[in-house]
């Protein structure tokens, strides 16, 4: 049985991206790339919504890594590997290998993707990972807080939504950095 995680760069002041849709005070460097390529490679399923999938879908070209650090082309390889599923009633088609579209958020074959699933499953994007909290199907949170506050723009966790935690894990990257892993104990 795999966990849903929600894993997520998030602004101190709790957002995914800022007001104009920009995340660029978030790209990681060589070291907490390297933490996130650790996280991904036990993920055997990720979950997305439209754009999340939209931004994601940049790994399965090579043109641009050729110049990359090898730990950004190692990401490319991790994330290639990896099933996606991506939720969106406005995409026609997919451009990336192991991909498949779903038209709607169905909470119980999610369950029944977590019960069968031998690896873990992560879930990525602002509207489906509130659709996952929402139903009770997060078990884990994987945050990385990052040492900016941008003062608006989409939250990383849903709002109007209590979700009791228990600290798992925690640590401090070189630039600031903190990562925090939570488990998701309920939600209401």
């Amino acid at each position: 049985m795999g966990k849903l995680i929600y894993a997520a760069n998030i602004s101190l002041d709790g957002y995914l991206e800022d007001e104009t849709g920009s995340f660029d005070w978030s790209v990681p460097d060589e070291e907490v790339h390297a933490f996130w390529n650790e996280h991904e490679r036990h993920i055997g399923t990720s979950l997305y919504g439209r754009r999340m999938y939209e931004t994601m879908r940049v790994w399965e070209d090579d043109d641009w890594l050729t110049d990359e650090p090898a730990v950004v082309r190692e990401y490319a390889r991790i994330w290639r590997d990896a099933d996606k599923v991506v939720y969106s009633s406005t995409l026609d088609e997919v451009s990336t290998a192991r991909t498949r579209i779903e038209r709607t958020f169905d909470p119980e074959a999610v369950r029944w993707l977590k019960d069968t699933s031998e690896a873990d499953l992560s879930i990525g994007g602002v509207s489906i990972g509130a659709e996952a909290f929402r139903h009770g199907l997060v078990d884990e949170c994987v945050l990385l807080l990052c040492p900016v506050t941008v003062g608006g723009g989409k939250p990383a966790l849903p709002r109007g939504l209590r979700l009791d935690l228990e600290l798992l894990d925690h640590g401090r990257f070189r630039n600031g950095v903190i990562y925090l892993r939570h488990a998701v104990r309920n939600a209401t």
